[in-house]
């Protein structure tokens, strides 16, 4: 590049390199098999529950309105990742373009913004059915439950717009290399060729909000759910009650332990 001319200062980049999983390709053959396999029983195991919900009228019920709704985002949380990835492991280019790299971007934190806030709302829902069962039916209707879904939805793919199109909107001239698996936003700060600590400290502040927001809520229900839990004078109602939260603890002990390691450290 010839830098003393104004217009030439920048050559943008068109697409960018995956690197991804770097190692022999009997490794990468055996990994896509591996990830190829827990991506097929992801979308098997989410189906079966949609199918199972949808046909059995007596789960037509909030709870199981709510888990639904989550199996169908969790199918599109990972299928906006996971076959790029499975393409770039049988690939020796391993590129992705640059609008494709930032729709990808868009929908893994959008996905991802989403089932934070579904996590909440279904952790709000086991808090209505054990600490207030007795007005549950009339506060957790049918009509407020798809509100609660359709909200989730609509912020979760409005909350990282802006910072996104911000980010898509800074100088990449090179190098085009991603040392990861996806678009992220760490990697593509790391290759703008300009600092932009605003752009920066804004997604960052929008990450940790919806992360920590959503996680101390959770955790605020669960405490009131397992003390009212702990007073009940019956074994076997305290094992049922147990029973229905254990599963989506475990969830939010996973996916949020994840995003916090890869997206509240920065």
């Amino acid at each position: 590049m010839n830098i003393s001319e104004p217009d030439s200062r920048f050559v943008f980049v068109r697409e960018f390199i995956l690197l991804g999983f770097s190692c022999e390709w009997k490794i990468q053959s055996l990994l896509f098999s591996l990830f190829l396999t827990i991506y097929a029983l992801t979308l098997t195991g989410n189906g079966a529950i949609m199918c199972a919900l949808w046909c059995d009228q007596r789960l037509h019920i909030p709870m199981y309105i709510f888990l639904g709704s989550f199996s169908f985002l969790e199918i599109w949380y990972v299928s906006s990742t996971v076959p790029k990835m499975l393409v770039n492991l049988l690939s020796d280019k391993k590129t992705i373009s640059f609008v494709g790299c930032f729709l990808q971007f868009y929908f893994f934190s959008s996905l991802g913004a989403t089932e934070c806030l579904h996590l909440t709302v279904m952790a709000f829902d086991r808090y209505l059915a054990i600490c207030h069962s007795l007005h549950y039916l009339n506060i957790m209707t049918g009509h407020l439950c798809a509100e609660q879904v359709l909200i989730c939805w609509v912020c979760g793919f409005l909350w990282f717009l802006i910072p996104i199109v911000l980010i898509s909107q800074m100088p990449f001239c090179g190098p085009n290399i991603i040392d990861y698996v996806v678009c992220d936003p760490g990697p593509l700060f790391a290759l703008a060729c300009v600092s932009a600590p605003k752009t920066q400290l804004h997604c960052y502040s929008l990450s940790s909000i919806v992360i920590f927001g959503n996680f101390l809520f959770i955790l605020g229900s669960y405490t009131l759910v397992l003390t009212a839990v702990l007073h009940m004078p019956s074994a076997t109602g305290r094992q049922k009650a147990f029973s229905t939260c254990g599963s989506h603890l475990a969830v939010v002990s996973l996916f949020y332990g994840s995003l916090m390691v890869m997206y509240v450290s920065p």
